[in-house]
């Protein structure tokens, strides 16, 4: 995760001043960061009151960043978020991009109740779903080539734990 720290008064003033942050970082670290940042602020502006910053931009594939969102909490988001591979991170930025998790922390409560179904269709889960309770090698060819899957996907798709997002098919399970 990382994100574009700026100083609120210098922005107020007609300045850019900020730095991109690496998150997780220590905490002493984050805070010795923005405190710099204030400090580059202030002295472009002549002033001393600069105490607010804001995030003006944010690189994170797992979750949204809101212009107000507190730093140090994205921080152990982001600690939290580094004990996951991609594919937990993909799970978890499905929970929250789609409003099933109120936020992280459930998120990741939850994540194991996704099942990622990578670069297919509905059509494609469906003549999963069918294999998964018939093996279709063993139905005779008349009934296994009779099957709609696109029409049993159209049907599972109807049911609602599943969702369409760049090429893969997340199912919910919870």
């Amino acid at each position: 995760m990382e994100i574009f720290i700026t100083d609120l008064a210098a922005y107020n003033n007609g300045y850019l001043i900020g730095e991109w942050v690496s998150l997780p970082m220590d905490e002493d670290d984050l805070k010795a960061k923005i405190d710099e940042i204030l400090s580059i602020g202030a002295e472009a502006c002549g002033d001393n009151d600069h105490e607010e910053i804001f995030l003006t931009d944010y690189e994170c594939d797992y979750l949204e960043i809101g212009e107000y969102d507190n730093p140090f909490k994205l921080n152990e988001i982001a600690e939290q978020a580094d004990g996951l591979n991609n594919h937990e991170l993909k799970m978890v930025g499905f929970l929250l991009r789609n409003g099933l998790v109120k936020d992280f922390e459930e998120a990741l409560e939850k994540y194991e109740d996704v099942i990622i179904h990578e670069d297919s269709t509905m059509e494609d889960v469906a003549y999963d779903f069918i294999d998964g309770f018939y093996n279709l090698k063993d139905l005779p060819p008349i009934l296994a080539n009779a099957i709609d899957y696109r029409k049993i996907g159209r049907a599972l798709e109807m049911d609602g734990r599943y969702f369409e997002e760049d090429g893969d098919i997340y199912e919910y399970l919870g």
